[in-house]
């Protein structure tokens, strides 16, 4: 942090924070679990609806190894919540459910068929 003379700095952003809004640079690889607490995979990006400004996935990494091979979907945001504990995002979603997930076409952040799918796949 840059102190400038005669300011005084405001608090540092922490992925951590007990404030109730988040950046996206924040969420950005932080740690996805499930409600036993494993480890399932981390949040790669965001994806946001223009029309509504609102979240309408978590694209979470998972598999692999350090990264490498590891494969992407899009979760629902609402079907993850925040634990101030584990520092990460717990869902009810299973390794399993990700593991048969319904596949993505190229164009699925704009295919509204496949957006209905996924959602209903994860009960949403």
């Amino acid at each position: 942090r840059i102190r400038v003379a005669g300011v005084t700095p405001g608090p540092a952003p922490s992925r951590f924070s007990a404030w109730s809004t988040v950046s996206s640079a924040d969420v950005n690889g932080t740690r996805v679990y499930s409600p036993s607490g494993d480890h399932l995979g981390s949040i790669d990006h965001l994806v946001i609806d223009k029309q509504s400004g609102n979240i309408a996935y978590a694209v979470m990494a998972f598999g692999g190894f350090l990264g490498m091979g590891s494969d992407h979907h899009p979760l629902p945001w609402k079907k993850l919540r925040y634990d101030t504990e584990l520092g990460g995002y717990v869902t009810d979603i299973t390794r399993e459910q990700l593991e048969g997930a319904p596949s993505r076409p190229d164009d699925w952040r704009d295919n509204r068929d496949w957006a209905a799918q996924n959602y209903g796949y994860y009960g949403v």
